[in-house]
């Protein structure tokens, strides 16, 4: 028998997922901080909640996909959050991309209610929220992971239990820093090949299927090719998942050279008021620095 489900967190990633949620046939009741973004998924079967405290009451397995640190320190911690009505034995997924020293935390406030903890960080962009094809990195127990398991499944294809609490936020940061430095690239390499004439169609199909093929060049080489920015992943979330890598280098005192410099060239990119664009818009930043613009 299924568990009531709530859903906390609206957004780019968070529709995607409840409505999958939705689809296999689960009780979800979900909120979000702009009302008008809950109809869509009450038209779908949903029940909205008031408040995250209010969903929290109604659910036994909360998830929550918000945008920072400060957006899950509000829903969780904040007035009508979730730690005003968690019961124990519930069980807390966060999905969203934050300080891992901040999830363990927040998880020993919950565990201190009686409840349990999951940091399950995600990766595959709007599509694989939509598709249900994310990629999922969980740190917490085992046991609740196995409960977690049939819903995590209707939201992602790759689950990978990565260890104890705050490594699914270390594992995603990981993350971040590969797609980065892929993100880098494709900017780099599609500049080079506008400025060798080259059919940029043509040179995709050529390198996407060899040893630089990549979900980053597959998925986001074509919106490139044809200056089409709109996000999967907007500029503004990747500057600070890319903020998350920095201060935890730091801290660890290990060097993230090219994440450094992505982080710059963002920045240039923010300065414009692009930052709601895609990340894959990084080629910009580097079109800047010459009179070339890659597909025209």
């Amino acid at each position: 028998m299924s568990e009531k489900l709530g859903f906390i967190g609206l957004g780019i990633m968070g529709k995607g997922m409840a409505l999958n949620l939705l689809k296999k046939g689960f009780d979800v009741c979900v909120w979000n901080r702009t009302k008008s973004k809950t109809e869509e998924l009450v038209s779908a079967g949903a029940t909205a909640g008031d408040s995250p405290a209010d969903v929290t009451a109604k659910s036994d397995i909360i998830f929550i996909c918000v945008s920072d640190t400060p957006d899950v320190e509000a829903v969780v911690l904040g007035e009508n959050g979730v730690l005003e009505t968690v019961k124990a034995g519930s069980l807390v997924i966060d999905h969203s991309t934050i300080s891992p020293q901040t999830t363990k935390d927040i998880a020993a406030k919950i565990e201190a209610k009686g409840a349990k903890m999951l940091d399950a960080p995600i990766s595959g962009g709007n599509e694989g929220a939509a598709n249900g094809t994310l990629s999922i990195m969980i740190g917490g127990d085992s046991d609740q992971v196995e409960r977690a398991m049939p819903y995590l499944e209707a939201m992602g294809k790759t689950i990978t239990h990565v260890g104890a609490q705050g490594a699914g936020q270390s594992v995603k940061l990981v993350n971040q820093i590969l797609v980065i430095g892929t993100m880098v690239s494709l900017g780099e390499a599609m500049l080079f090949a506008q400025a060798s004439g080259l059919d940029m169609q043509k040179t995709l199909d050529a390198v996407s299927g060899g040893a630089a093929g990549s979900w980053t060049l597959s998925n986001r080489g074509p919106q490139v090719a044809q200056r089409d920015w709109r996000p999967g992943f907007t500029i503004d979330l990747q500057q600070k998942d890319l903020r998350l890598v920095l201060e935890a280098a730091d801290q660890m005192a290990v060097p993230a050279m090219t994440t450094s410099l992505a982080f710059n060239l963002y920045r240039t990119l923010q300065a414009k008021g692009l930052g709601h664009e895609g990340n894959h818009a990084i080629v910009k930043a580097l079109e800047n620095l010459v009179d070339i613009k890659v597909g025209e």
